[in-house]
């Protein structure tokens, strides 16, 4: 054990010295979401921190080596994880296609789908979004009617996909349709469309905000090798589940709320805008205690968290414990940015303008994107039936006698 330790505090002092070297002070505190939803970056410190990152493969840090990866164990990835956090570092390489997709495709995908586009997702070199919701088929996604037919040498796609994140700058879609209309959950496929074919159109969705982060996705006789098809036919809701967990497993991870662009946490935020008392503490002890609270949650959640991912890891990979993680993230991250919105009084209720600073902007924007995340990645009533039905044991309301 004293070995190891020695070994991760080596692990430690070069991570940090390669950081000091490459990470750009330009990008320090930022969020990884500039790349996320947006046009690939024009920025030279952005392009050269992806380089960096990809030429020492921590884009992907614990994939393996044969496939563009870091082959860290989890320990040297947490060290690197903690790292980087210090600093305000971040992975230029997130998105669906690491978080998500790319874990999924390790599992299921062929040898010859890995070796294709695995390495590029390591390397930041293409983006992907998810085509699972429908008009029609949101929390009931086994409703989806998107259809693939079998025409000998090729499959055609026929439908449309709604919130796709991103599509309009992705080069790739993992995709979930209908190749037998006779059975439900079972006539459905995962399948990987090339955005660039004819057929496929990006109709991104304005906000309020005048943001553009999700699409609908029309496919009209798209036509996609066969070979793009992962896993068995009709094999796409065991994969699409086993992919979900994934996704909510990076949704309950990444909570927490926007921090100060001074690194300042709850405590600093109120001591700014509430004041201090002749000791220096919040004046107002009321809010210490609620502060104290979610602070405690929010620690206790992340250990949590960190001891799912390792049990994951030892089980190769998430269970449906990642409902429960999901669902507490949730409610972490929510309260996390009411309490912030509280803690800004007046401040708290600017969306743009001169009287309000970026990191204030920031802050509500936050609050009210949060909202969100009760609800993609399977709503907070659809994990807790999981939690029922797979942990608790706990039959269907209708099935009961």
């Amino acid at each position: 054990m004293q070995g190891r330790e020695v070994g991760l505090e080596a692990f430690r002092e070069g991570a940090r010295r390669w950081l000091a070297d490459n990470f750009p002070g330009s990008l320090r505190g930022q969020s990884y979401l500039v790349q996320i939803d947006s046009p690939p970056s024009e920025r030279e410190d952005l392009r050269a921190w992806t380089r960096a990152m990809a030429d020492r493969r921590w884009g992907a840090p614990t994939w393996p080596v044969s496939y563009g990866g870091g082959g860290l164990s989890q320990a040297e990835a947490a060290v690197l994880r903690e790292e980087m956090a210090r600093i305000g570092a971040w992975s230029p390489m997130a998105g669906v296609g690491l978080m998500i997709f790319g874990p999924t495709l390790l599992e299921f995908g062929s040898e010859a789908q890995k070796q294709r586009h695995i390495p590029p997702i390591a390397r930041g070199e293409s983006r992907w979004c998810q085509g699972f919701s429908e008009p029609g088929a949101g929390s009931d996604l086994a409703s989806l009617q998107t259809r693939c037919e079998d025409k000998g040498d090729h499959w055609l796609i026929n439908g449309s996909k709604v919130w796709t994140s991103g599509a309009q700058y992705s080069d790739w879609c993992f995709c979930l349709v209908r190749t037998d209309t006779t059975k439900k959950h079972e006539g459905i496929s995962f399948i990987l469309i090339d955005m660039r074919l004819p057929g496929v159109e990006a109709r991104p969705i304005k906000l309020i905000s005048g943001d553009s982060p999700f699409c609908e996705t029309f496919f009209t006789d798209v036509r996609v090798p066969k070979d793009n098809l992962v896993g068995p036919l009709g094999g796409g809701w065991t994969i699409a589940k086993r992919l979900l967990q994934h996704e909510r497993s990076g949704i309950s991870g990444g909570s927490g709320g926007v921090p100060s662009r001074k690194g300042s946490g709850l405590a600093e935020l109120a001591k700014t805008y509430v004041g201090v008392d002749e000791a220096g503490r919040i004046s107002d002890p009321e809010l210490r205690a609620r502060i104290t609270v979610q602070d405690m949650d929010a620690k206790a959640f992340a250990l949590t968290a960190a001891r799912a991912a390792a049990e994951a890891k030892a089980n190769k990979g998430p269970n449906v414990t990642t409902s429960i993680m999901k669902n507490a993230g949730s409610v972490v991250g929510q309260m996390r940015a009411e309490l912030m919105i509280e803690i800004l009084g007046h401040q708290g209720l600017g969306w743009e303008g001169d009287g309000y600073s970026r990191e204030e902007i920031d802050i509500v924007r936050n609050w009210l994107t949060g909202k969100a995340t009760t609800i993609y990645g399977g709503s907070y009533e659809i994990q807790n039936n999981i939690i029922s039905k797979r942990i608790l044991g706990l039959t269907d309301a209708h099935n009961a006698t």
